[in-house]
C-alpha cells in the first residue's frame, strides 16, 4: 500500500489500553474529526485509516482535504493516496484492504482509528455488503456508451420498464444509482433489489467497536466548508484539477466527481468564472455535509453524537472502561 504510510513507531501514549477492537469516526465534512483521530492515536498507539472514498485517490490532495504528509507523520497513517484516479474503487474493494490491514494491525498490538466520512464504507466494515457479481468491463463499456446519449429520466423509464421495484426505489434525477441498477440487470439478468436482501459480514462485523460521530452546528458547518474551500483553493486546488483535466478521465469515475472538480474543470473549460465555479464547490460540498449527516441518522445505529468540542473527553471516558487486547482483530 506504498505511499500511504506515515512510518512504523509507536508514539506517545502507546502503552495505554482501550477496550474496543477499533474506533470509528464519522461525521460531515469539515467537522474535525482528522484531529480526533491522531489525539486518538496517539494516545493509545494507533493507526489512523483512512475511510473517505475520495481520499483514497493519488490525484487529488488539496480538494479533498487529505492529510498532508507533515500531518500524516505525527501518527501512521494508512490507505491515503494509494488509488490511481483512473480506477472505479468500490466499497467492496475497500472493505478487502481493510480486512487485510487490520489483521496486519493486529499483529502489531495497534488499534485501527477508523476515520471519515462515507457512510456506505463504514457500512461495508460494520454490517457487509450485498454480494453484487462484478460487471464486466466490456458490459460496462458498452451499457455506458448507450447511457451517455439519454436524458436521466429517460434512464429511470427505461428501469421501469425493466425492473419496476428498483425504479420505484430511486430518484428519477439519481442519475448514477440509475444507470447502476440498469448496468446490473444487464450484466446478470436480476434486479439490483435482487441482491439487496443478503450480505455477507464485514471485516468488523461483530467486534466491540467505538463509534462516534462528530455531530457540530450546521451553521458551523457551512462556515468552515466555505472557509477550507477557499483555503484550498490558495494551496493549489486549481492547478491540481488543471493537471486531472488533462488525463481525460471517464467523467463518471468517482475521481471526477469529487467536490469541486467539476465546476472547476467547468471554469478550465470556458463554461463558468472563477466565482461561479467556486461557489458550485462550496454549495455541492454544504449539500454533501447535509446528506452525511441524513445517512448516519438513518442507517446507522448504535453510534454516539458527540460535539467537536466534547468530543475527545467523550472518546477518553469510553475508552478507560477496560482492556483494549491486541489480535481482537478478525483473523
Amino acid at each position: 500500500m506504498g505511499g500511504d504510510e506515515g512510518g512504523d513507531e509507536r508514539h506517545e501514549g502507546a502503552g495505554s489500553e482501550v477496550k474496543y477492537s477499533a474506533v470509528l469516526i464519522a461525521g460531515p465534512t469539515a467537522s474535525g474529526k482528522s484531529a480526533l483521530a491522531v489525539a486518538l492515536a496517539r494516545r493509545f498507539g494507533g493507526v489512523v485509516v483512512n475511510t473517505d472514498s475520495m481520499q483514497v485517490y493519488r490525484d487529488l490532495q488539496v480538494i479533498t482535504a487529505r492529510p498532508t504528509p507533515a500531518e500524516m507523520g505525527e501518527v501512521p497513517h494508512r490507505l491515503y493516496g494509494h488509488i490511481d484516479g483512473a480506477v472505479n474503487h468500490s466499497a467492496a474493494a475497500y472493505a478487502a484492504e481493510v480486512t487485510a490491514l487490520l489483521q496486519e494491525l493486529a499483529g502489531q498490538g495497534a488499534l485501527p482509528v477508523l476515520v471519515g466520512g462515507t457512510g456506505l464504507y463504514f457500512k461495508a466494515l460494520t454490517e457487509g455488503l450485498s454480494e453484487i457479481p462484478p460487471v464486466p468491463d466490456e458490459v460496462r463499456a458498452e451499457f455506458r456508451a448507450w447511457a451517455a446519449e439519454r436524458e436521466t429520466g429517460e434512464l429511470h423509464a427505461e428501469l421501469a420498464l425493466k425492473d419496476s421495484e428498483m425504479a420505484a426505489r430511486l430518484r428519477p434525477s439519481d442519475r448514477l444509482r440509475v444507470m447502476r441498477a440498469l448496468e446490473v440487470l444487464q450484466a446478470t439478468g436480476r434486479s439490483l433489489a435482487s441482491f439487496q436482501g443478503s450480505r455477507r459480514p464485514g471485516p468488523l462485523s461483530g467486534q466491540d467497536l467505538l463509534k462516534l460521530f462528530l455531530a457540530p452546528e450546521r451553521e458551523l458547518v457551512r462556515t468552515r466548508i466555505d472557509r477550507r474551500f477557499d483555503a484550498m483553493m490558495a494551496q493549489g486546488a486549481l492547478d491540481e484539477v488543471a493537471v486531472l483535466r488533462e488525463r481525460r478521465l471517464d467523467p463518471l469515475l468517482p475521481v471526477m466527481r469529487a467536490h469541486g472538480v467539476p465546476g472547476l474543470i467547468a471554469y478550465l473549460d470556458g463554461r463558468l468564472s472563477l466565482d461561479e465555479a467556486v461557489a458550485r464547490g462550496k454549495a455541492d460540498t454544504r449539500a454533501y455535509a447535509k446528506r452525511q449527516v441524513t445517512w448516519f441518522r438513518h442507517q446507522m445505529e448504535g453510534w454516539t453524537a458527540a460535539s467537536p468540542e466534547a468530543a475527545l473527553d467523550v472518546a477518553l471516558s469510553a475508552c478507560s472502561g477496560g482492556a483494549w487486547i491486541a489480535g481482537s482483530n478478525p483473523a
